[in-house]
């Protein structure tokens, strides 16, 4: 049996009045809920975007090349410049 599923319509003021009336572990538990989903929609975001395809396959052709640094050569050249 498929779990019944209820939509509600909360005017955007009455949730906060109610999350403001939440217990601080609520709240963390809201707060990473939503930094969770926040993220998922960014990083979907990211993929979708031209700009940021571009960036990708200009760096991956880049690393194929060879035309990158290492950390460990990246840290021997800032160790250099100290």
């Amino acid at each position: 049996m498929a779990p019944e599923s209820v939509e509600l319509s909360i005017p955007f003021d009455s949730l906060v009045d109610s999350v403001t009336k939440l217990h601080l572990r609520d709240k963390f538990r809201l707060w990473e809920l939503l930094d969770e989903q926040m993220a998922d929609v960014e990083e979907d975001a990211w993929d979708e975007d031209p700009a940021v395809q571009a960036e990708i396959r200009e760096a991956r052709a880049a690393y194929q090349a060879g035309d990158y640094v290492t950390i460990d050569e990246y840290i021997a050249g800032r160790r250099r410049k100290d």
